[in-house]
């Protein structure tokens, strides 16, 4: 277990099972209007959220690969994912890579701009970052709620 999670474990809510960890997960990034299939994760072991600190983490079975089609991207996940979450933010962000030709770039920060909010910019610590449209990475019941 990471340093960083055990430092914000004591005050958190924790839940364990795929069912009920999926639930939460969606139901956190609706809390602070984000996508639900930005963690398109399987298996989930246990979610965990600290709502002093803000701090989240995810741990899943086994690493997943997920490609997002409406933007061509292929991203990785980590068995362990963590980050600190706010109002349209995921800050912080580790466990998660996109793969951008031949590498793989670790994404540190995704957020949606307050004053454009069809845009989701997913940033790096080297302080690149990319825009993509926030509708790519809505699920399927989002986007039936929306017609």
């Amino acid at each position: 277990m990471s340093t960083q999670l055990e430092t914000h474990r004591a005050d958190a809510e924790i839940y364990h099972g795929d069912a009920i960890c999926k639930q939460k997960s969606q139901e956190l990034l609706d809390q602070f209007f984000l996508p639900r299939g930005l963690l398109p994760l399987n298996d989930i072991l246990e979610v965990g959220y600290n709502r002093t600190s803000g701090f989240i983490w995810l741990k899943q079975q086994k690493k997943k690969e997920h490609r997002f089609v409406a933007i061509g991207r292929t991203v990785l996940y980590d068995t362990e994912v963590t980050a600190f979450i706010e109002e349209r933010r995921l800050r912080r962000l580790t466990g998660v890579k996109s793969k951008e030709f031949f590498f793989l770039i670790t994404v540190s920060d995704i957020y949606i701009d307050v004053h454009n909010t069809s845009r989701i910019t997913f940033g790096t610590l080297t302080g690149i970052s990319k825009s993509f449209p926030v509708s790519a990475f809505l699920i399927e019941e989002e986007t039936d709620q929306k017609k």
